[in-house]
């Protein structure tokens, strides 16, 4: 097994030295589900949920939190985004909103962390504008998409065998 980055020779929490590393281009897309169900579903589409415009609302939450990553997730390096984006799609048939999440920067360390943050933000938001209608959603699905830059390269989902 590889040395865990995150724990010293005194099985330590510690944050990561980056500053060996190279600044590269470096970007992440992650994403998740809410399942609202079918009255939920109708009100958003018909624009007449309570508390206004839920995916604005969220897109913004979504962003607001890849830029406070940081400030969320232990030993998390802070981070000069350059770009971050929330965009959602309805899924009818399931009764659901998808959102995806994608964070890019210049930087010494990637920004996974940040869209993965961003995609849970925005799903969040949806849940808290949504409750008064119904609590019964259900959010999952969440996970990283695709990754680029760095050491480690690119990456996406299901090409490793990985399925949900």
């Amino acid at each position: 097994m590889e040395k865990l980055t995150h724990i010293n020779e005194n099985g330590e929490a510690i944050m990561v030295d980056v500053s060996g590393k190279a600044v590269t281009a470096r970007e992440a897309s992650a994403e998740g589900t809410i399942y609202v169900g079918a009255e939920i579903l109708q009100l958003l589409q018909d624009d007449a949920l309570p508390k206004g415009d839920v995916l604005a609302a969220a897109r913004i939450a979504g962003i607001m939190a890849c830029k406070k990553t940081s400030d969320i997730i232990p030993l998390c390096h802070p981070l000069p985004i350059t770009k971050a984006s929330v965009d959602f799609e309805i899924l009818e048939e399931k009764a659901a909103i998808r959102a995806v999440c994608t964070v890019k920067t210049e930087g010494k360390t990637g920004v996974e962390m940040e869209a993965l943050t961003g995609v849970s933000a925005a799903l969040l938001t949806i849940y808290d504008m949504c409750k008064a209608v119904s609590k019964e959603m259900v959010i999952g699905d969440v996970h990283l998409v695709r990754k680029s830059g760095g050491k480690s390269g690119d990456f996406f989902f299901g090409r490793e065998g990985t399925r949900l």
